[in-house]
């Protein structure tokens, strides 16, 4: 079973938004931002853009 960009590029945007409530959750437990805090928010933000280029890339061969 192959997997379609759609379903990747929703895969890769929910597990940033699971990175990014791991960080805030860090944040407000630690009261500061350490080196694992960034580190998350960079994955957050890898996943984010990964996954807009797939739903981009869906809808580029969709058309």
């Amino acid at each position: 079973m192959r997997s379609t960009p759609l379903f990747s590029g929703f895969i890769y945007i929910l597990l940033g938004c699971l990175f990014t409530f791991i960080a805030i959750q860090n944040t407000q437990r630690e009261e500061t931002w350490g080196f694992f805090t960034y580190f998350l928010i960079l994955i957050a933000t890898f996943d984010f853009g990964t996954g807009l280029r797939m739903l981009g890339l869906h809808f580029k061969m969709k058309k």
